[in-house]
This record gives C-alpha cells, structure tokens and sequence, in this order.
C-alpha cells in the first residue's frame, strides 16, 4: 500500500519522524557497542558501566559476577552472587550463570542455596555434558554418591572423553572399583578401553584386569585393534603377571579377528602369527622388529609365502658382516614344557657361510639359548623344526631370527630370505632337545 501524503506540512513530519527514529536506532547502537567494548575490558570500571549502559543485558552482569568471582587479587563472593542473581533474574534459562551462582554460594559454604542453583542448571541444560558434570563433581563433594554417580554417569554418556577421569575421581572417594563401574561409568566400549589405559600406565593391573573383564562381556562392536590392549599386556608382563598378560592378548586377538583359526596358527600353538598375517608389529605378544636394523631391509611379503597371504622378508645389503638378532618375539611358555619349534625358510642367492638361523631361549637368568643350524644360498622353502624344552621358572621365552658374524675374514652378506609359519606347539617329552646351543 502507497502512502499518500497531500500537504508538505505533512511530508516534513513524517521526514522528521524518520530522522528521530534513525537517530535513536543508530543511539542504541553505539550505546550497545560502547558496553561491549567497556565489558570486554575486563575491569571493574568498565564492566560496571556497561550494566550501566545496557541494564537489560544479563551477559553484562555475568561478566560482573565472573569479575568478583575469579579476581585473584580482590575476590567477594557477595558481590559475585548479587551480580549472578541480576543476571538469572533477567535470563531465568542461562545454565552458566546458575553453574557460577552456585560455585560462588558453595565457596560461601552456603550448601542450600549452591544444591538449589546446581539444580536449577541442570534443569535449564539437562542435555550439556558439562553441567552434569558440574553438578554430580558437588554431590561428589558433599558425599551425595548416588545422585553424584547418576550424573556422573549422564555427563560421561554425553561425552565419552570424560570417562577416565570420572572414574578417578569416583574411585577416590569411593574405593569399591564395581560399585564404580556400575554406577558411575557406562558401559561404552571407548570409555572402558581409556579406563584401561590409564590404570595400565599406572600398573595398577588387579584393577585393570576387572575392567578388561567387563569389557569382555560387554561383546564390543565394532571391535577394537589389539594395539588398544598392548599397555596393558605390557603392564602385566613388567610386573611378571605373565599368563593374565597372555590371557588377555589371546582374548584381544580373539575379539579382534586374529584368532590361531583366523590368520592360520595351529590352534595349540603359543606363538602368535607366525605366518605375519596381522600386519601388527611391537604390540603386545606380536613380532618385535624395525624396517629397516643394520641396513637389513625387515617387510611383509605379499608376493612370496609358504601360505596364507604373506611372510616376512629380510633382504641383506651386502655392505658388512652383520651380526643379525632383530626380528624377535616374546612367547609365553610354562617352566619345563617339552615344546616343539617349526618354521618355513626361503632363501635366494644369500652369500657367505653364515646364513638364517632361529634362536630360542627361556627368559630366566642364566639360561642357555637353543639355535638352528643356519640356511643361505639358493633355497626353496624349506621346514626348520626342532624340540625344545623350557628352563624351571621360565614363563616367557625369547625367540629371533638371527644372523652370526661369519668366520671368514672380510666376508659380507648379501641376498634375501622369507621366513613364515613359525610355530611352538607343546609336544609330550619324548626326545631330547638338537642344534647347536649357544650361551
């Protein structure tokens, strides 16, 4: 619709109307900006005036409040509250400004009022992982531990990140780890596995080994890689808690996928991947080996295998007479166990009288290693086995793949070899132990 102005007198009204409106638009504006600005100095004085400026505002009164809150050199909690109050009394939905009244009353042990505007938080925000986390952390303090637990719980549900340290934190002040789990912490996969790494790093593995047991049950999916649980195996082993460490990392492989019936390892074998199906190195009871040791090239090898789908290849340079033990596995055995140790050996062209050996020997001081005899040249694939029995005391053994220094003067090696299908079974005892030994 077009309006229609008849007389000057008129129009000159109407301009002027448009004028004071613009004015006070543009008035309200830069009074808006100029609070911002004074808020945003961070100082009594312009925070004060911008309460001033816009007393509408409740973001203007929060800054007041959070001014006398946290100023380190001249606190008042009563000034802070008065603030927050002005605040929640403009915006009666901000969880924030109920988070920090309630802080401010607790610091004035006045736990009523702090419970009522913890609450009132939660009510405005009951999705926020970060007000539940708030609340339940001051049921934590006041020993609410059912109620502090429930929102624990939904600010960990919420976000994940927060399970390792909801855990402990509950746990301290209440010590029983299930009552913990079961109420305070969710039954989620990834909040299980950080839980797991920090009591791991903390060798506290009685404790680690229930929540690996929970986990279990909880028949997680996806599943998780076994590297996840490599800490924990590697915790358990330094405290010499050898069959839990090799309970848990059959389990893990199991869960993962990389079971003996999986990637092709006899059932009752206790090396595990011995055909380098995994493609896991340095983890737990996995092959422990770097690329690229004494200029020995170390990879998989998908294009040469006895079986499966790949092997390991080990391609020397030619460049010394290197002395070779870095393709290793740790294994757990039982003390004096007859086992017996078979693998497949491929060489091509690998020069001087000093080729591929196996070396088994039980982790236990003083104990004596078992070697085979070596293999070089040009060889098809080709079966290593040999009986071998475990010292008294022993739970681990040490197996590697390794190379002597040669006996002749100035010979260097070159060439390539795969090895794959490494195994040790246990056996009945039934014959004596063969191959040269070597301290």
């Amino acid at each position: 619709m077009l309006l229609r102005l008849a007389t000057s007198a008129e129009r000159f009204v109407l301009l002027a109307a448009s004028l004071l409106v613009a004015a006070f638009l543009v008035f309200c504006g830069v009074r808006a900006a100029w609070a911002t600005h004074r808020a945003e100095s961070g100082t009594e004085a312009g925070i004060t005036l911008a309460t001033r400026l816009e007393p509408d505002d409740p973001d203007n009164f929060f800054q007041l409040g959070r001014f006398w809150q946290f100023n380190l050199e001249n606190a008042d909690p009563d000034k802070a509250i008065r603030a927050y109050r002005q605040a929640a009394a403009i915006d009666p939905y901000s969880a924030d400004t109920y988070i920090n009244l309630a802080t401010a009353y607790e610091t004035q042990n006045d736990i009523p009022n702090a419970r009522e505007n913890f609450l009132k938080a939660q009510h405005a925000y009951p999705a926020s992982s970060e007000v539940a986390w708030r609340v339940g952390n001051f049921f934590l303090r006041q020993d609410d531990l059912p109620t502090a637990f429930r929102d624990i719980r939904a600010s960990v549900e919420a976000d994940p990140g927060r399970g390792a340290e909801a855990f402990s934190r509950c746990l301290r002040v209440a010590p029983d780890l299930q009552t913990v789990l079961e109420q305070a912490i969710p039954p989620l996969p990834g909040v299980y596995l950080d839980i797991l790494h920090d009591l791991s790093g903390e060798s506290r593995t009685t404790e680690a080994l229930i929540v690996w047991d929970r986990l279990l049950a909880m028949r997680p999916s996806p599943v998780f890689s076994p590297r996840e649980i490599a800490p924990l195996v590697n915790a358990l082993r330094a405290k010499k808690q050898i069959a839990e460490a090799a309970r848990v990392w059959r389990q893990a492989v199991q869960l993962g996928g990389l079971g003996p019936g999986t990637i092709g390892d006899p059932l009752d074998s206790v090396l595990w991947d011995g055909g380098f199906e995994s493609g896991f190195n340095n983890v737990g009871y996995s092959w422990s080996y770097s690329s690229n040791p004494h200029g020995v090239q170390i990879q998989r090898d998908s294009t040469e295998k006895h079986s499966g789908q790949s092997s390991l290849r080990l391609t020397f340079d030619g460049t010394s007479d290197v002395s070779f033990a870095d393709v290793c596995h740790s294994v757990p055995v039982s003390p004096l166990v007859p086992y017996q140790f078979s693998a497949w050996v491929r060489t091509r062209e690998l020069t001087s009288d000093q080729g591929i050996r196996f070396r088994i020997q039980s982790s236990t001081p003083g104990a004596v290693a078992a070697i085979t005899p070596e293999t070089h040249g040009t060889t098809d694939w080709t079966r290593i086995d040999f009986p071998w029995t475990s010292d008294s005391g022993a739970f681990e053994a040490q197996l590697c793949i390794v190379r002597l220094p040669s006996d002749q003067s100035g010979s260097r090696i070159r060439g390539t070899a795969w090895i794959d299908d490494v195994s040790l079974t246990p056996r009945s005892f039934t014959s004596t132990p063969i191959g040269t030994r070597h301290p």
